[in-house]
């Protein structure tokens, strides 16, 4: 599925504002990085529809991605 463009460019808008407050980054490293990671391109070509994931939950995969953010083990409470 294709995205609006312009829509696209206001979720990009929030997410990297999103990521540069909690990876505590200057908006230009933080546009930097995310257009230069993995989630950017899933996003921008349409993959697995993630465009349509809340700004919130794509965050947390641009950190998870950069490693800025751990996810839990299964085993661990």
């Amino acid at each position: 599925m294709e995205a609006n463009p312009a829509i696209l460019q206001m979720k990009y808008a929030r997410i990297v504002k999103s990521f540069a407050e909690r990876a505590g980054l200057s908006y230009e490293e933080a546009l930097n990085k995310f257009y230069d990671s993995k989630t950017f391109e899933l996003i921008s070509n349409g993959i697995a529809d993630m465009h349509c994931m809340s700004d919130d939950y794509l965050t947390d995969e641009l950190l998870i991605e950069l490693g800025l953010l751990k996810t839990a083990h299964p085993s661990q409470p």
